[in-house]
């Protein structure tokens, strides 16, 4: 793993072109960097003051770190130079690299030529920005920023991202969002921004870490930075770029019509503990939250406002999500309700009225009688006025008791304003310094407390098996029938029903008469049978076989008869598509005709475990079918289990050989009945292992 070390506390700072290089002496300077700035430029003695070299081999010494703004060819050979030389790191700002495309020939053999001639000398990019330090007010970066420079005893978050704008824009933040690093990760063509982030997390003066992630590059490294965040203590949020991307070409199979690219990058995530978020301002608001209070231990929360406005907004907002307000148990509600009047009707959330505004000591003991529910978290939703044209004096007597009342119950709390203009940010430092987070807007604060509590919640059971890494294959697709699909399926030990693949009607009646009736009959080589009316179920005797099998004959490659599966409670759809970055990726979700209509599904990376695919199972709409719905008889799920853990083993066993196989569906019969797969599709790369 590239070493960072220089880069983040550097004493000397070489800086390489014209304009670029001369803005990073400027920001660089303007926000008091106390190291040796050295300019390297070939005709300019002085630049913004500062002594200018006329090459790597004229600096005085070796720098930590380099800002090389030059264009691409002089990089290769200034990198090659400052390589030779045992220069710290260097940030590569040059364009016209890999992700030129195919439009420029020469892109990806350049990218190449940098990587060797970098050799062991972390580059950061190409392409990329580079690091704002707000530790130490050093920035190799050639624009303009809105942040500050933290005082010497201050933490701050960390930012990574593979687009300079949005770093940029974040900086310009309003929010009093403490930053320590802001870093870009542009082509990441030797150091990747799972490398840039652990070194991050390292920095004793970062609290917690924000990633936007528009690709992963090695989910090996992803799941190294994923442990060590655990075991500093130090939660990362992402937001993965992406979602509406269109889903994966390959349309053969429902799975397939499932499990996109964003499905698997949000189970990946999931795997790994990183929360994910969907908008720029709550990856703002999530990080300050993690910065004050790290993860959440529970998913309750309480809240307190003295408008019933408020209070129903804020129940509204939870609806739905994986945080709520649990009722108020009859002891805490008469403990809440002896602190007020007899007017205020006391619930979670809480309106405690106007009548106790502005009276510190009954707002305190009101609020520590709420608080002492034992939440994981404590809302106090509180707009401040504007200053130009009210006062908001008052407002102080509310922040000061709901201080002491977190303090007294030593629980977490955050002041919500619903609009997220309204906390000052000159008032956030303080409001942090006291403890309690501040968090502008709602939504922002129930996606930020949502975020909080899933880490808390991954955090405690151990980080799952890395995973697989599948073989790469070159070799022709195969795809077999259902009968030869069903075959293979049975051979791996999965629970296929009895059948028989035949080629005339009078073939297919005998076999109907071999196996015990009802009867499944299908013409086989066709895909989505039952838009073609290729599929006739319960066929309970020899003339319903012949007269169905008269009408299929003629439809496919032949007939599938096989053995009726009885007592069905539910049906699943259980699927694995190949996926590039994370290799097997198993969909699991209601199954039968209506599946991309109800777009009931869960994804899993694979290898997973028997328990955290019995937690997606129980994640889906339809599970209460499987649980005996409305005193309905409960379905066989130790056998559904069984049957998915066996499809997976059967995946990873074959991973990189699979590139669909849909099972639709997976048959769910009464308890101690069993499940069984009824249709199957397979498409494989060459032959798999048996």
């Amino acid at each position: 793993m590239p070493k960072l070390d220089r880069l983040l506390r550097p004493k000397t700072i070489a800086v390489f072109g014209g304009l670029q290089a001369a803005e990073v002496i400027k920001q660089s300077q303007k926000m008091g960097f106390s190291g040796e700035i050295w300019p390297v430029h070939p005709k300019h003695d002085e630049i913004l003051g500062l002594k200018a070299y006329r090459s790597v081999a004229d600096l005085p010494g070796s720098p930590d770190a380099a800002f090389v703004g030059v264009n691409r060819f002089l990089t290769i050979d200034i990198v090659r130079q400052l390589r030779e030389r045992g220069a710290g790191v260097a940030v590569c700002y040059a364009s016209g690299f890999l992700e030129a495309g195919a439009d420029d020939a020469d892109g990806a053999r350049l990218q190449d030529e940098l990587i060797e001639a970098a050799g062991d000398m972390p580059i950061i990019g190409p392409n990329c920005y580079g690091l704002i330090n707000y530790c130490d007010g050093a920035l190799l970066w050639p624009d303009q920023h809105g942040g500050r420079r933290l005082a010497a005893d201050e933490r701050g978050v960390a930012i990574i991202t593979q687009s300079s704008n949005i770093a940029i824009n974040m900086t310009m933040q309003t929010r009093g969002l403490p930053i320590a690093h802001v870093m870009t990760a542009g082509n990441q063509a030797q150091t990747g921004l799972p490398d840039m982030a652990i070194a991050l997390l390292e920095d004793e003066r970062v609290t917690a870490l924000g990633l936007h992630i528009e690709a992963f590059q090695s989910a090996a490294k992803f799941e190294v930075l994923a442990k060590r965040a655990r075991e500093l203590n130090k939660p990362i949020v992402a937001m993965k770029v992406g979602r509406s991307a269109q889903a994966r070409a390959a349309t053969v199979s429902h799975t397939a019509s499932l499990a996109g690219s964003d499905a698997a990058s949000d189970a990946f995530l999931k795997r790994l503990g990183i929360a994910r978020v969907n908008s720029i301002a709550s990856f703002l608001e999530t990080l300050k939250f993690l910065h004050v209070h790290k993860q959440l231990d529970g998913n309750t929360l309480s809240s307190m406002s003295c408008s019933g406005g408020e209070a129903s907004v804020m129940a509204d907002s939870a609806e739905g999500r994986a945080v709520h307000f649990p009722v108020l148990t009859p002891e805490h509600r008469a403990k809440v309700k002896s602190t007020l009047g007899p007017l205020v009707a006391v619930a979670n959330p809480l309106d405690y009225h106007t009548f106790i505004w502005n009276n510190e000591p009954a707002l305190t003991e009101t609020f520590t009688a709420m608080v002492s529910g034992g939440f994981a978290l404590n809302c106090l939703v509180l707009d401040f006025p504007r200053k130009d044209r009210c006062s908001d004096v008052d407002w102080w007597a509310t922040v000061r008791g709901f201080e002491a009342a977190l303090k007294t119950n030593n629980a977490k709390g955050a002041i919500v304003a619903s609009l997220p203009e309204n906390i000052p940010e000159e008032y956030i430092a303080g409001l942090m310094a006291r403890d309690i987070a501040p968090l502008c807007g709602i939504t922002e604060a129930f996606d930020a407390a949502e975020a909080a509590a899933f880490i808390g919640q991954a955090w405690k059971t151990p980080l799952p098996q890395p995973v697989v890494s599948p073989e790469e294959i070159h070799a022709e697709n195969l795809t077999p029938d259902e009968a030869e699909a069903k075959a293979i399926l049975r051979r791996h030990g999965l629970p296929v029903p009895i059948g028989q693949h035949c080629q005339s009607v009078e073939e297919a009646t005998a076999a109907a008469k071999g196996l015990t009736f009802p009867v499944a009959l299908k013409a086989l080589g066709v895909a989505h049978k039952s838009e073609l009316n290729a599929v006739r179920l319960n066929l309970r005797d020899e003339q319903s076989v012949r007269a169905a099998a008269d009408d299929l004959i003629s439809i496919g490659s032949g007939l599938y008869v096989e053995r009726m599966v009885t007592n069905t409670i539910a049906e699943l759809i259980v699927g694995i598509v190949d996926d590039p970055q994370f290799g097997p990726l198993m969909t699991l979700g209601t199954g039968g005709v209506l599946v991309e209509l109800l777009k009931d599904s869960v994804t899993l990376l694979l290898p997973s475990s028997r328990a955290e695919i019995e937690a997606a199972l129980r994640s889906l709409r339809m599970f209460p079918l499987l649980d005996g719905y409305r005193g309905k008889p409960k379905a066989d799920l130790d056998a559904a289990l069984d049957a998915i853990l066996g499809i997976a083993d059967f995946a990873v066993k074959n991973a990189g050989r699979i590139v669909e196989l849909d099972i639709n569906p997976l048959l769910v019969c009464r308890s101690g009945q069993g499940a069984w797969i009824a249709d199957a599709l397979l498409v494989t790369r060459g032959e798999l292992h048996e």
